[in-house]
């Protein structure tokens, strides 16, 4: 008799809890299957970059003078053929200097040199329907990185983000990229920040929350599944 009471009581648990995180749950599935849709190689717009020989830095490489700045990185890649240096502030801003010796600044990142890059370097990229460039503190949603940037809008509506200060494409981000971000905030239950990266927060209380009533209702499913199959052995031939 006990067991049967609490039985009734885990079946109006259970049906309470499922009326509870249906929704969510629902989203979840959802949103899960838009992520799952298309390769993340294709979300991420892999397939937009044009794939080119990649060309090694010579074997010696001069440090540009400082002049007195403080740097708290230096690195060097290769950039419309000649090698440079990027050297980072403490505060995050970059400069580029030559390092072919002579160590010069290298001019700012202006229009004409976004679309030649993005000419060379992003399928679609010869004739783009806009070039706007933006202030670290005026960061497009779907950039979200703190830092000046130019955005070339394609045909297709694709945005490619250069970084204003070092030159180089920064994000590719496809219209489906913008679909799978909103659903990826939907999934963690976070629409404001929505980050991709491994500094995402996603134990956040509502979400642990309605996780944790979800387990506790399947849990509580699977306990009703043997009354059932006990009830059946019991019945009548």
């Amino acid at each position: 008799m006990a067991q049967q009471k609490f039985m009734r009581l885990f079946a109006k648990w259970h049906i309470w809890l499922g009326w509870l995180v249906g929704v969510p749950v629902l989203m979840w599935t959802v949103t899960g299957l838009i992520m799952v849709w298309q390769p993340i190689e294709h979300v991420r717009g892999n397939h937009l970059r044009v794939e080119s020989e990649q060309v090694l830095l010579p074997a010696a490489l001069e440090a540009p003078a400082n002049n007195g700045a403080q740097y708290s990185e230096m690195r060097a890649a290769m950039q419309d053929g000649r090698p440079v240096w990027f050297a980072t502030h403490p505060d995050g801003s970059v400069d580029r200097f030559a390092a072919d010796g002579s160590g010069d600044p290298l001019p700012q990142i202006d229009e004409a040199y976004v679309r030649t890059l993005a000419a060379e370097q992003i399928v679609g990229g010869t004739n783009p329907v806009a070039v706007e460039q933006f202030s670290a503190e005026d960061a497009p949603f779907d950039f979200r990185r703190p830092v000046p940037s130019w955005r070339v809008t394609l045909e297709d509506g694709a945005h490619i983000y250069v970084n204003a200060q070092t030159g180089e494409i920064a994000a590719v981000r496809t219209r489906f990229w913008r679909v799978f971000d909103f659903v990826w905030g939907l999934h963690i239950m976070d629409l404001q920040t929505r980050e991709l990266d491994e500094q995402s927060d996603f134990n956040h209380a509502i979400l642990v929350i309605f996780a944790a009533l979800a387990v506790l209702g399947s849990l509580l499913g699977c306990t009703l599944m043997f009354r059932r199959r006990k009830a059946r052995a019991k019945s009548p031939a």
